[in-house]
């Protein structure tokens, strides 16, 4: 089982040297890792920082940076942020990315594996 992935920042942290950092890795989160941001109080009064939190425990390297801390993760560029946590969602999930459907011609309700669309397998 992969249980470490590495990346590259579209835009790439800068440090306080003036060297831009771009390959990194990621490993897979734990129970752990989803549960213990909960109880900051930054995620109880802003329920976006858990992002910041999760990527702050689960993102290994960043370059030369080893000690990836929250403040090292609120730096990033935006485009690097949303990266980041696509990559996190993409490798933690089962990589079945289901939601709930309605028939438009008799209203029942039923889920469908998002991926298959993105395949063009749906109803095949």
């Amino acid at each position: 089982m992969k249980s470490e992935y590495t990346f590259t920042l579209p835009k790439g942290l800068l440090d306080s040297e003036g060297t831009v950092h771009r390959e990194g890795t990621m490993r897979l989160a734990t129970a752990r890792d989803e549960i213990e941001p909960l109880r900051d109080p930054e995620v109880r009064r802003n329920e976006a920082y858990l992002s910041v939190l999760l990527l702050a425990r689960t993102v290994t390297r960043i370059g030369e940076l080893t000690e990836i801390t929250p403040e090292v993760i609120e730096a990033l560029y935006a485009a690097d942020f949303d990266h980041l946590q696509r990559l996190y969602e993409r490798v933690n999930t089962d990589g079945e990315t289901v939601g709930v459907v309605h028939c438009p011609e008799c209203s029942h309700e039923f889920e469908v594996d998002l991926t298959d669309i993105e395949d063009g397998r749906l109803g095949k």
